[in-house]
């Protein structure tokens, strides 16, 4: 069955203000109970499943596959955004794992395609492998579908050292899985912490007098920014300027459509960013209204920024200018 992306985030994210569910018995998960079997990373490199990636380690696991459009995308881009507010301890004290659903078709390329369009740095690695491996091991992480659709969006977090494991997902506040996933190291636990308030570390859902805001913050800014360059996706600075709001509209609701319509953009934007297409969000079209009214907002207040501030050759201008004259007055 298909699902909407919105109404799956919306659940997820409901899912999130509860307290985060404990895997089974803390002694099942410990050594034995993982399919110790070989894997195979983005990288092309062959690994024990329990040897290689889990023993001795604090874990984030997702479950994704590569030619999802629905909700593997954006949840893959939130835990992008959870990579990098953990910086270089990803790698050091917690490790990623993405593993596919789809191990029929998701080869190691695909997936390492896959990791560079997410960004994805040391410590976090895309796994594939045998199609019968691959799902024993699933299995004992919980992902137990029967359809790529119906697969678990659900995140793993594991400290196997101490047999502590437990489920969360990605559509809450990331500032709050951060401190979840930190508070799996017993070291993190201990120390003392003096967190400084920034109102750019705040991702929960704020009200805004502007709908879009929300949805934007949820569903987009994982893959797009405003002005601040290409991420998974396109910049969206002056988006609403460069397309019709009619075609940004059917766009945003329904982007497999137009690229089944072979629509020359639709189609221009695939080739463009081919190892991630833009799901279908299951929005209607209030909502796209919403976000393109977002959209112009934000561009309109960076215009009237960059409007407001003097250029560097203007001010370099100025300074000749008046040095001129200087050496004017001096004769």
């Amino acid at each position: 069955m298909q699902r909407h992306l919105l109404a799956g985030i919306t659940m997820l994210a409901a899912l999130a203000t509860a307290v985060p569910q404990w895997a089974e018995a803390q002694s099942r998960w410990s050594e034995g109970y993982f399919p110790n079997l070989p894997v195979v990373t983005h990288e092309g490199k062959t690994l024990r499943f329990y040897d290689d990636l889990i023993k001795g380690k604090i874990v984030v696991i997702n479950f994704i596959y590569t030619s999802c459009q629905d909700i593997c995308p954006v949840a893959t881009a939130r835990l992008a955004q959870v990579e990098e507010k953990l910086g270089d301890k990803v790698g050091r004290d917690f490790f990623f794992i993405s593993m596919t659903v789809d191990p029929e078709h998701d080869t190691p390329e695909r997936l390492n395609e896959y990791a560079k369009a997410f960004g994805a740095g040391p410590g976090w690695f895309f796994v594939t492998g045998k199609p019968e491996d691959v799902r024993a091991i699933n299995y004992k992480l919980g992902e137990r579908s029967r359809s790529l659709s119906e697969h678990r969006n659900e995140i793993v977090l594991g400290n196997e050292p101490g047999s502590q494991w437990q489920r969360d997902n990605l559509f809450g506040d990331l500032d709050r899985l951060v401190i979840t996933i930190q508070g799996m190291d017993p070291k993190w636990r201990d120390e003392v912490r003096n967190v400084p308030a920034s109102p750019l570390s705040n991702t929960g859902l704020q009200m805004s007098k502007q709908p879009g805001q929300a949805l934007f913050t949820k569903i987009c800014a994982p893959c797009h920014t405003i002005g601040v360059g290409d991420r998974v996706g396109p910049d969206l600075r002056g988006i609403t300027q460069r397309r019709d709001h009619g075609w940004l509209s059917s766009y945003i609701r329904n982007p497999a459509l137009l690229r089944a319509q072979k629509d020359p953009e639709a189609l221009a934007l695939a080739a463009q960013y081919p190892a991630v297409r833009m799901p279908v969000l299951g929005l209607a079209e209030v909502d796209a209204a919403d976000l393109i009214n977002y959209l112009e907002t934000q561009n309109a207040r960076l215009e009237a920024a960059e409007a407001s501030s003097p250029s560097p050759g203007h001010d370099h201008d100025q300074h000749h200018h008046q040095g001129g004259n200087d050496e004017h007055h001096k004769h």
